[in-house]
């Protein structure tokens, strides 16, 4: 595998959570590509073995750690898994994840508490044993965490997944800072790509089809939308990962297709004052003329495709 040397990742090790297929697999993909040993995680055995030899194949150097992400045994085997088998930990991506899709009043608390589990209490305890480890070492490292749209806008029927993403986000500010010292920066990647949940999205579905056959994905979706491959979103982990990137920490990162972005962090955009405070009737009286008058937009806006023949 060859790499540019600003992006020069050899010696490093990286462990990819939910790295067995999918964003996961094209992350741990390209930290390889870039010199770096990597440890696949994924629920299925057999998945992880293959991702591991698909790895191998090109050259790479991977192992794999079967392990359901979410408790801290869990998080402190997937750094063993890398310390043991090559000596250190230098990055560590948090992607495992899962879908369990309601409107708010069909969720149950099991719908609510396994995705929270795997997204945010995963990224807290394999972050917290990645921490421990780098400042152990005190040369450093990096996080990259994996976010998404819905976490930074909200979307309709995911009440948990949204409410972890957007959890994540704010883990990445605060971790950032409180890491700065020990040279371990912290960013969370908002990818945007076909995957298994966004391919049953109706507007998407023909592209994707059409991707299936070896066609090309239009401009309106590689750029307008910033919609591709899973392997349109690697590139930004191993650069995270990299010297060229020490400077940058505390960042949400979008990618997808042939689009680039910076989110922004919340902000106040409106304000007013009222000398001696407010009430309810002073609130309601200058709502729509201050703070109210343009109210902030919510959920992810529709895709506007170019019509399919």
């Amino acid at each position: 595998m060859s790499h540019p040397s600003s992006v020069d990742l050899t010696g490093k090790v990286a462990v990819v959570t939910g790295s067995g297929r999918g964003l996961g697999l094209a992350y741990a993909t390209a930290l390889a590509a870039a010199g770096a040993a990597v440890v696949v995680n994924d629920l299925d055995a057999a998945v992880a073995r293959r991702a591991v030899a698909t790895l191998a194949e090109a050259g790479g150097k991977a192992v794999a750690e079967t392990v359901a992400v979410g408790t801290a045994e869990a998080a402190d085997r997937l750094v063993a898994r890398a310390v043991d088998t090559f000596g250190r930990l230098d990055v560590l991506v948090t992607n495992a994840g899962i879908l369990r899709d309601r409107m708010l009043w069909k969720m149950t608390d099991d719908d609510f508490d396994a995705v929270v589990t795997t997204h945010l209490r995963g990224t807290f305890t394999c972050a917290r044993a990645a921490a421990v480890r780098m400042r152990a070492q005190g040369e450093g490292g990096s996080l990259v965490l994996v976010g998404s749209p819905a976490g930074q806008r909200g979307n309709v029927g995911q009440t948990n997944y949204a409410a972890a993403k957007a959890g994540i986000a704010a883990m990445a500010r605060t971790w950032s800072m409180e890491l700065a010292r020990s040279g371990i920066t912290v960013n969370a990647v908002v990818p945007v790509a076909a995957t298994a949940m966004t391919e049953t999205i109706p507007a998407f579905a023909p592209y994707v089809e059409a991707m299936r056959r070896g066609e090309p994905l239009p401009d309106a979706l590689r750029k307008g939308e910033g919609f591709g491959t899973p392997e349109d979103c690697a590139a930004l982990v191993p650069f995270l990962a990299s010297d060229a990137a020490r400077g940058i920490t505390g960042q949400c990162l979008g990618i997808g297709g042939d689009k680039l972005t910076l989110w922004s962090h919340p902000q106040e955009v409106a304000t007013a004052y009222a000398d001696g405070g407010w009430t309810p009737e002073t609130i309601a009286a200058a709502w729509s003329t201050s703070v109210g008058r343009t109210p902030q937009t919510v959920g992810i806006p529709a895709p506007r495709l170019p019509e399919t023949r």
